[in-house]
């Protein structure tokens, strides 16, 4: 994980630099820059941002709970994934007070199960426990269904640009 805060060229002011967020991954921007993540389908992106500082930050997270963690990769899970995200927005100067969250992803594409609590489901569940623990407010999301989803998170802004296989692209 970095933390992007350097100054811009001249040449790159009007177009803010974009970062690539991997599966099990999470980044930080205090400079305004574009946070991606690609194939949302029951893995969730949590967006975060602090518009006071302005940082903003994104996470990729697979699996609703670090319980049985394996790896010791804590952005893989849900509840680990998002504590790891508000840390870093922390160390970046950002205040969880001001915080608010947006998410996507969560889709079931792949539920053969009668019960309906797939994966997706689940990460779903577990990311907003974990922000309702920390105090910080969804005040977006685009979650569920089956289909595949991709973001993009405006780090000067905050606004989460969410782009689905079937529904097209808006912004939350």
């Amino acid at each position: 994980m970095k933390v992007y805060d350097g100054q811009t060229s001249s040449e790159t002011e009007s177009k803010p630099e974009q970062i690539k967020v991997g599966i099990a991954e999470y980044d930080v921007s205090k400079n305004g820059a574009v946070l991606t993540t690609s194939g949302l389908g029951s893995c969730i992106g949590v967006a975060l941002h602090d518009e006071t500082v302005p940082v903003s930050g994104l996470v990729h997270v697979m699996l609703p709970s670090a319980d049985d963690m394996e790896d010791g990769n804590r952005a893989k899970f849900a509840d680990t994934g998002v504590e790891t995200l508000i840390e870093a927005l922390e160390d970046a100067g950002g205040n969880r007070n001001n915080m608010v969250a947006k998410i996507a992803g969560g889709s079931d594409m792949l539920d053969f199960s009668e019960s309906g609590s797939g994966i997706g489901q689940r990460n779903v569940e577990q990311v907003k426990e974990t922000l309702n623990d920390y105090g910080i407010s969804v005040v977006g999301e685009d979650v569920g269904g089956n289909h595949g989803r991709s973001i993009k998170l405006k780090g000067a802004s905050g606004e989460l640009v969410v782009k689905s296989a079937n529904k097209g692209s808006r912004t939350l």
